[in-house]
C-alpha cells in the first residue's frame, strides 16, 4: 500500500475548503461570543473511564482507544465534546449560576453513520448550564439559527420533538429494555405494522397511542392533534405545551413537529431539535442538532440543567456557497527598503500581499491578485499599488 493512502473516511482538506472551514469556524465563534458564551478547549484525549462516564454504549463503540506510554492506562480519543464540557462545568468552573460555554475542535469516530461521512468531524457547539426554563431552550435554538444564518445557510427548517411524549405514552406499563428498544426502533421507522405486533399484549389505550405516534408529524397543528388522540397526562401536556411555546416564539425558520422522532432518546431528557436546509445542489441536509440533556452532568457529581446544540463545520461547508477568493496585492521579492516598508504597511492595514519569489510567477489559487505593487517613476520610484 502506498504511504500516502489515508484510512477510509479520513481525508486531507485542501486550500479552498480549508479556508472556507476556518472562516466558518471564526464566524461561528464570533456569533457565540456575541451571545455571551465563553470558549473552552477540552483535550483531544483523556483517560477512557473519564471520557465515557455516563455516555452509554453508543459513544463507547465510536471511541478510539490507545495505551498511554507514560502511565499504562487506557486513553480514548474524544468522539463527542459535550461530556467533556459537562465535566468542565461540574469540576473546573463549579459555578452556582448560569454558565454559557462554547467549543470547536476535531473529534474522531471509529465508524461512520452514513455514506461519505467523515470519521474526523470538526465539532462546534454551545451549551447553557444551570437554567431549566424554556428561556434557555429558546436561546439555544436562536443561537443555532444565528450561527447558521451567519454562515450563509439558506432557508432553514426547525424540526421539534420531545422525548417525554413517548415516556408519557409508555408510563402506564412496565417494559424491559429489549421491548423498549424495539418499540423505539419501530417508532423511528414509523412502522405501524411492527408497532401493532410489539404492542399486542399491552393495554388498548397504550397500543392506540403507540400506533398514533407515527402519524403525528407535520406543522404545529400536530400538537392539537396529539392532545385529541393521545391519552392525557400531566407529563404529556407539559411536553406539548413546551413545544407549542417554542414553536410560537421561534422566528426566521419554518417549524415542523415529529412526535415519533426518537433520535438520541437515551441522551435527551426533554425537548430535542434539528435544523435542516438545502445544499446549493438542492440536497436536504441536517445542519445542527441539539436539545435538553439535564442528566449529562450527573455522573460528574453535579446534576444540573443543561441544553445545547452542535454541528460539524466540515459538513456545513457543503450547505453554503463558497466564499469569494481573498483580494490580494502581488509584489516583487526584493531587499529594497522602500519595497519592504510598503509591503509591511499594506499587511499592517489588513491587506494580503503575495511576494513572487525569484524565478516564479504567481501560482497560488487561493488569492486573487487584483492589484500590484510597483514603483512609480514619476514619484522618485516610490512604491504604489496599481490595479491590474
Amino acid at each position: 500500500m502506498s504511504a500516502w493512502v489515508l484510512p477510509d473516511h479520513i481525508a486531507d482538506v485542501l486550500p479552498s475548503e480549508a479556508r472556507h472551514i476556518e472562516e466558518l469556524r471564526r464566524g461561528l465563534l464570533d456569533t457565540t461570543r456575541s451571545f455571551g458564551y465563553e470558549l473552552v478547549m477540552p483535550p483531544l484525549l483523556e483517560h477512557l473511564e473519564s471520557l465515557l462516564t455516563g455516555t452509554g454504549e453508543a459513544l463507547d463503540l465510536q471511541t478510539f482507544k490507545l495505551v498511554d506510554q507514560l502511565s499504562g492506562r487506557t486513553l480514548g480519543l474524544r468522539a463527542d465534546s459535550t461530556p467533556q464540557v459537562a465535566r468542565i462545568d461540574a469540576h473546573l468552573l463549579n459555578r452556582q449560576g448560569v454558565a454559557r460555554l462554547s467549543y470547536c475542535g476535531p473529534v474522531v469516530h471509529t465508524r461512520v453513520d452514513r455514506p461519505l461521512a467523515s470519521r474526523e468531524p470538526m465539532q462546534f457547539g454551545a451549551e447553557i448550564y444551570g437554567h431549566a426554563g424554556l428561556e434557555a431552550d429558546l436561546e439555544v435554538i436562536e443561537l443555532a439559527h444565528a450561527c447558521l444564518s451567519g454562515a450563509g445557510a439558506g432557508e432553514l427548517l426547525l424540526d421539534l420533538a420531545d422525548v417525554r411524549v413517548i415516556d408519557a405514552v409508555l408510563a402506564p406499563v412496565q417494559l424491559n429494555e429489549t421491548q423498549t428498544n424495539a418499540i423505539h426502533a419501530a417508532l423511528a421507522a414509523k412502522d405501524v405494522t411492527e408497532l401493532k405486533s410489539l404492542s399486542r399484549d399491552l393495554p388498548a389505550p397504550v397500543r392506540a397511542d403507540l400506533c398514533a405516534l407515527p402519524t403525528l408529524f407535520g406543522g404545529v397543528e400536530v400538537l392539537s392533534e396529539a392532545r385529541r388522540l393521545l391519552q392525557p397526562s400531566p407529563e404529556l401536556h407539559n411536553a406539548l405545551d413546551n413545544l407549542a411555546w417554542l414553536a410560537k416564539h421561534v422566528e426566521g425558520m419554518r417549524v415542523s413537529i415529529d412526535l415519533a422522532d426518537l433520535r438520541g432518546y437515551a441522551y435527551y431528557t426533554g425537548m430535542r431539535f434539528a435544523i435542516f436546509s438545502h445544499s446549493p445542489q438542492g440536497e436536504a441536509l441536517e445542519l445542527a442538532r441539539g436539545g435538553r440533556y439535564d442528566e449529562v452532568g450527573a455522573v460528574f457529581g453535579r446534576n444540573r440543567p443543561a441544553v445545547g446544540f452542535s454541528l460539524d463545520v466540515k459538513e456545513l461547508v457543503s450547505a453554503v456557497l463558497p466564499r469569494p477568493l481573498v483580494a490580494a496585492v502581488r509584489a516583487p521579492w526584493g531587499m529594497d527598503s522602500g519595497l519592504r516598508q510598503a509591503i509591511a504597511a499594506l499587511r499592517a492595514q489588513g491587506q494580503t500581499v503575495v511576494c513572487a519569489l525569484p524565478g516564479h510567477g504567481h501560482e497560488m489559487d487561493e488569492f486573487q491578485c487584483d492589484r500590484e505593487l510597483v514603483q512609480d517613476p514619476a514619484n522618485s520610484g516610490a512604491w504604489i499599488v496599481k490595479t491590474l
